[in-house]
């Protein structure tokens, strides 16, 4: 099935980084044009700050005349969250704002721009653990931002703008690695396939969704 992303101007905030890297060269291959954007690439965007955030999409807009998808993969992998600290307020309260919150951000910019054009696509990278327990840091960082997309998707019903999560569990990076399927492993690449999916035009009937990739956390059954 084509897609329809060739001509498609998509800003991957976090381009740099494993899963977003991969989406700026799946999304290449589809023929539209993706624009990485880090704090180390070329377009250079610190995602917790809304001014560069604000700088970064006009200058994609100057540069390539529109902005119609919008991917934001920027914050930290949960491997990074120390277990011995996941349930100090402080470190719950860094990590909602470091996906939850700079996703907002983001995805408020990129949406005034969306709402002129009346068309747009907005992808989160949100995760497994927002079902599960034992880390209240890695859980309530991605609860946060599953309650962000849905309120962010809700208010922009109708208007011709789609806003959805991908959810994955533990993403192999490793191209010859062992991925387990039953644990709800999923390979980098199919992240990013899922991801071009909601991108594209042919979408438009999906929005408000935190859609799992590989096996949902067994057990779960809601949300």
């Amino acid at each position: 099935m084509d897609l329809k992303l060739g001509g498609q101007v998509i800003l991957v905030v976090g381009g740099a980084g494993t899963i977003g890297s991969e989406v700026v060269k799946l999304l290449t291959e589809e023929g539209a044009t993706a624009v990485a954007a880090s704090r180390s690439t070329p377009l250079s965007i610190d995602a917790s700050d809304e001014a560069s955030v604000r700088a970064g999409i006009d200058q994609v807009i100057a540069e390539h005349g529109r902005l119609d998808g919008l991917v934001v993969s920027s914050a930290p992998a949960a491997q990074t969250l120390s277990a011995e600290t996941a349930d100090d307020p402080d470190t719950v309260l860094a990590a909602i704002e470091g996906k939850a919150i700079t996703f907002m951000k983001a995805a408020t910019v990129a949406l005034e721009k969306m709402r002129e054009a009346g068309y747009g696509r907005i992808v989160a990278l949100s995760g497994m653990n927002s079902y599960k327990t034992l880390s209240t840091a890695a859980s309530a960082r991605n609860a946060a931002l599953n309650v962000v997309v849905k309120n962010l998707a809700d208010r922009h019903a109708g208007t011709g703008i789609t806003v959805n999560a991908i959810s994955p569990g533990f993403v192999v990076a490793e191209p010859d690695a062992e991925v387990n399927r039953a644990n709800g492993d999923t390979t980098v690449g199919e992240v990013a396939e899922a991801i071009a999916f909601l991108l594209s035009p042919r979408t438009a009937s999906i929005s408000g969704e935190i859609i799992s990739v590989g096996h949902k956390a067994k057990g779960v059954i809601l949300p």
